[in-house]
């Protein structure tokens, strides 16, 4: 094979690649930013703010969690997980005297007369719910700062290909027509 054709065929793949990850790039910084907006403004509606520091955060399996965000609103996954896990699960954990919803809830269909259970079947059911959707909410706005990672990742291969491409075309212009792959010139034909 000549060397010529080989070298072009290389370097054309490597403008390809600059290309598919130049959409790549921006198709996941498009991700990015919609998934953090979606989340955001979500938590925002939702007008959640994290209480003060004090009696409230006072237990160790809330505080170390929770005063980072002190009388902050919460908008952003990471206090969605924090408040889900560290401050409705503690409470549901209270209150539920340590069992679930779906626990609980067997407990009361067994003993329907029982107004006090039916009350912890309620709470545990508008808790747990709440705290699905919050996780749920830190679960995306995870996935959209790894399609930032992987946006500016795809986006600097992309400048790299170019680059290479670039130098690519730039070493066609300098080689023999007649050079062939491993250095050898083909038989002469006359």
């Amino acid at each position: 094979m000549r060397r010529k054709t080989f070298d072009a065929l290389l370097t054309a793949s490597g403008l390809i690649l600059a290309i598919v990850l130049l959409s790549s790039g921006v198709l996941l910084w498009w991700a990015h930013s919609f998934v953090g907006d979606q989340v955001r403004t979500q938590l925002t509606q939702q007008q959640i703010f994290f209480p003060p520091k004090g009696e409230a955060t006072a237990s160790p399996a809330i505080g170390p969690y929770l005063n980072q965000y002190a009388g902050q609103q919460m908008v952003n996954g990471q206090q969605a997980e924090a408040y889900a896990n560290h401050f409705i699960a503690v409470h549901l954990k209270e209150s539920g005297g340590g069992l679930t919803y779906a626990q609980l809830s067997t407990k009361a269909r067994a003993n329907p007369d029982d107004a006090k259970l039916k009350a912890q079947v309620d709470t545990a059911f508008r808790g747990e719910t709440l705290r699905g959707l919050l996780l749920n909410a830190y679960a995306f706005d995870t996935m959209g700062r790894i399609a930032g990672f992987a946006a500016i990742g795809a986006l600097i291969g992309a400048g790299v290909m170019l680059i290479l491409s670039l130098l690519g075309f730039t070493h066609l212009r300098r080689v023999s027509p007649d050079a062939v792959l491993g250095g050898q010139r083909p038989p002469s034909t006359h």
